[in-house]
């Protein structure tokens, strides 16, 4: 069975034009993209493989209650 998880993020331009996402109930997972639009395609990248080695490493999977 396959659990489906949302996680909130940050997104934010920096002084280069950057859309840089955080994810902040995964510290450490960052990312950027050119447009909005790859910013967020880049950030569901950016989670899935942020979880998945947390879980190679039999971590605790965190769950975003801030909604």
């Amino acid at each position: 069975m396959e659990k489906r998880l949302t996680y909130r993020i940050n997104v934010e331009r920096d002084e280069d034009g950057m859309y840089v996402v955080s994810v902040p109930a995964l510290p450490g997972c960052f990312t950027e993209g050119r447009t909005f639009d790859e910013a967020l395609k880049m950030a569901q990248k950016a989670i899935i493989a942020f979880l998945r080695v947390l879980a190679r490493r039999g971590k605790r999977i965190p769950i975003d209650r801030s909604r």
